[in-house]
Order: structure tokens, then C-alpha cells, then sequence
């Protein structure tokens, strides 16, 4: 296995001298390709500004974060566009879709951007709408989607261009519980069968449980980790990750 993702000693403050707050205190762990690992912690952990930092959405104020073997915390403007266009993919809770344009244009987007051949897209589009089972969406609008479909259609998006990380922040969020099941399956068909690497945060016990591991942070520091056994069926799986959840100490509420 390559490792995709190392963070390395990382810190984050906000604030001034007056006021500083540490958000992220010295975290260090590796993701390696093909792994879907969750992160997990109350509001306020650091979860979130940890997933910003990966995503260069914010900047590290001390360690290095480094994807496919290049420290992106030193990128500059130029390099850091070409590096979230062709190296990540995002699955942001409200869909973030073009409302003009239709699914098949929003899959196709970050293809045409890439200058890839018109052929070639139209293959690698329809390839994944047929893993994701969208391939009747898409010719329609966002607008006369479901919240699933466009999810999904959001899934298609990040993996179209084969990226190295695909960043998933509360994925499930803005979804029901029959479509937050059918896109943690689009999840699996996604790590599974393209082999996609995920990284995804959230509060959800039952969304963490798809992982194959979760990482805890608590104040701004990894609290703990859990891995998926060989065999162990994602109900056993849920009911640790609610015990890591009891340890906590965090209102049981806010993580499931």
C-alpha cells in the first residue's frame, strides 16, 4: 500500500495574542490509498478545521500535510489551484451543483476544465453514473432531483477525474435516512470497486460505521482510533464506535 494522505505534527490557532485558540493541537496520522476513514468528534473537536487545513480551504499554523509525497501546506496560488483541480475530489453536505446546469454537465465540468477529450468524458461520465446508479438523472436540472440524487450526482463529480483524496464533510447531513443509506452505499461502490480514497467527517455514528476506520478527536488532539476487523459486520462495528463515542465524554446527541 502507498500512503496518500500524511499529517504530520499539524497545529492550527485563531486569534490574535490576546486571545489565541489552539484548534488543532500536534496531530499527526497516515491515510493510505484505498482506505475510507472517518473522523469523528463533537462540535467544536476541530474535525472540521482539521478536514479545511487537507483541503487548503485554511492554512496550517505549524506541521506539514502531505498528499501523494508533496507538502501542500507550501504550495503557492498557481500550484495550489492545479493541486485541489487534479489531486482532490469534495462531497460538501448542500450538494454545491450548478442549478443551470444539468447532472451530466455538472459531472462533466471538472473533465472539460482538465481539457480532457470530449469522447473521453462522455465514457468516464456515463462509467460512473452506472457505478452510482444515476444514469436516469442525467439530463435533469438539480431542481428536479432528490436530495439522494443529487448527492450522488455530487459523488460522481469528485471521483470523475480519478483523484487521489476524495473530502467528504458531513456528507449525509442535508439527507433522510433512506437517501443517507443509499449514498454510503455509493460510498463503498466508490472505495471498493474504483479503489477511491476517502477521508469523510462526521458526527453520525451510523455514516461512521461504513469506514473501515475512525479517527476521534477531541479539544483539537486524536483522542483515539478504531479499526474494522476482518469480518466484523458493520452493527458490531457501530456499537464500538458508541462506546469510543460514551468515552468521550461529549453529549451523546451531538454523535448520533
Amino acid at each position: 500500500m502507498s500512503t496518500v494522505l500524511q499529517v504530520t505534527n499539524v497545529e492550527k490557532y485563531y486569534g490574535n495574542k490576546g486571545s489565541l485558540t489552539k484548534a488543532l493541537d500536534d496531530i499527526s496520522f497516515l491515510v493510505e490509498k484505498g482506505e475510507f476513514v472517518g473522523i469523528m468528534g463533537a462540535s467544536g473537536s476541530g474535525k472540521t478545521t482539521l478536514l479545511n487545513c487537507i483541503s487548503t480551504i485554511d492554512k496550517v499554523t505549524g506541521g506539514s500535510i502531505l498528499v501523494n509525497g508533496n507538502d501542500i501546506t507550501t504550495l503557492k496560488k498557481t500550484a495550489l489551484n492545479k493541486f485541489r483541480r487534479d489531486e482532490l475530489g469534495f462531497v460538501f453536505q448542500d450538494f454545491n451543483l450548478l442549478d443551470t446546469m444539468t447532472a451530466y454537465e455538472n459531472i462533466a465540468l471538472a473533465l472539460s476544465i482538465q481539457k480532457v477529450g470530449a469522447s473521453e468524458i462522455d465514457k468516464r461520465v456515463k462509467e460512473v453514473a452506472t457505478k452510482l446508479g444515476i444514469t436516469e438523472v442525467l439530463k435533469k436540472y438539480p431542481y428536479q432531483m432528490s436530495g439522494g440524487q443529487k448527492q450522488r450526482v455530487a459523488c460522481a463529480r469528485a471521483v470523475v477525474t480519478n483523484p487521489k483524496l476524495i473530502l467528504a464533510d458531513e456528507p449525509t447531513g442535508a439527507l433522510d435516512s433512506k437517501a443517507s443509506r443509499m449514498l454510503l452505499d455509493s460510498f463503498k461502490t466508490l472505495n471498493k470497486e474504483l479503489e477511491a480514497t476517502i477521508l469523510m467527517v462526521t458526527h453520525d455514528a451510523f455514516t461512521a460505521s461504513y469506514a473501515s476506520r475512525i479517527i476521534f478527536i477531541k479539544d483539537g488532539k486524536i483522542f483515539t482510533e478504531l479499526k474494522r476487523e476482518s469480518g466484523e459486520s458493520k452493527k458490531d462495528f457501530f456499537n464500538r464506535i458508541i462506546q469510543v463515542v460514551t468515552l468521550l465524554g461529549g453529549e451523546m446527541d451531538e454523535l448520533i
